[in-house]
């Protein structure tokens, strides 16, 4: 696609529409082409028919197909902000962490210590790292998300339809998600499914918390312990819904929370852990089991512990 960024006599652009955009609104591409122009101009261009698809006027609704030819009249955008900066040892961690990929999708193993996605303070994070080394892709989008401090399984899509059948898949029962983490305490039950909603953005403290809660979202949770040290257990925890900090939160309703969670932990013990070399949360999303998008074939990935909680868990003693 031409750019329309930084003309200085902006003229009538056709853009024939490719993979990284069909079946995407008219409105959202368009928002997202002519950054930095309002909306309610965009949505009076398109009212107005100045926009055109296959030179006719067309509703913001409309989902644009592939070979779709967008009409876009003269209009001046803002001004190219400064190129995002991703850190080097971001850069190198991606690039030696791909588990498959795939002409639909990647699945990568996050490294911990690094957001899926800048905002909140946070300049870059995975998604604009991998936009970087990969600058020949034209559609790179996060499927799902995973903490800052989280490791492990993370789905990248390269295609718009793609991302929308994986979603689906998220939406129902049809992605299998095993996270390992290791609680504070001995986990007495060797299986014990949780069922308590949550729910999030509640203050305390002036910090944003997700709570159990009966006017929270439904949640639900299984939790299956491998292995006893003398004061943690190592388990598995499968989550049957995607809230937010959902395996944290039901971690610690049960009184086991997770090993070095600074926000849902106790403070005491978190700092006996610390002092052990536990220096960030201990939760790692081990595995991802689900059908191809397009084949249909069953795919089972497994993102290796990161070696430096391996190292830790060898120093434990079991029971």
């Amino acid at each position: 696609m031409n750019t329309a960024e930084n003309q200085t006599n902006p003229q009538v652009q056709w853009l024939e529409i490719t993979e990284a955009n069909s079946e995407q609104r008219l409105d959202n591409f368009l928002i997202t082409y002519l950054k930095g122009v309002p909306k309610t101009r965009i949505y009076r261009m398109v009212r107005k028919g100045e926009v055109r698809v296959n030179k006719g006027r067309i509703d913001v609704s409309y989902k644009l197909q592939l070979g779709d030819i967008v009409r876009i009249p003269p209009v001046r955008v803002a001004e190219k902000k400064d190129q995002i900066i991703v850190q080097p040892t971001l850069k190198f961690s991606l690039e030696n962490h791909i588990l498959y990929e795939d002409d639909g999708f990647i699945v990568l193993n996050k490294p911990a210590g690094f957001a899926v996605h800048g905002g909140s303070g946070v300049s870059s994070g995975v998604i604009e790292g991998l936009r970087q080394i990969r600058p020949q892709q034209k559609f790179l989008e996060l499927v799902h998300r995973l903490d800052k401090e989280t490791s492990g399984c993370l789905l990248i899509a390269k295609k718009r339809s793609v991302l929308k059948a994986l979603h689906e898949l998220f939406r129902g029962d049809g992605i299998q998600k095993t996270y390992l983490a290791l609680l504070v305490g001995q986990f007495q039950r060797k299986k014990q499914l949780v069922e308590v909603p949550l729910l999030k953005n509640v203050a305390q403290g002036g910090e944003r918390m997700v709570v159990v809660s009966q006017a929270g979202k439904s949640a639900e949770t299984l939790f299956t312990r491998l292995k006893q040290f003398q004061d943690a257990t190592l388990v598995h925890a499968a989550p049957k819904t995607g809230r937010t900090h959902q395996i944290r939160v039901h971690a610690a309703w049960l009184g086991h929370p997770i090993v070095a969670d600074d926000r849902y932990g106790d403070d005491g013990t978190n700092k006996a852990f610390k002092k052990r070399g536990y220096k960030r949360l201990f939760l790692h999303a081990e595995q991802l089991q689900f059908a191809h998008p397009v084949s249909g074939a069953l795919l089972h990935f497994t993102a290796p512990l990161p070696e430096d909680l391996q190292e830790l868990l060898s120093h434990e003693k079991p029971l």
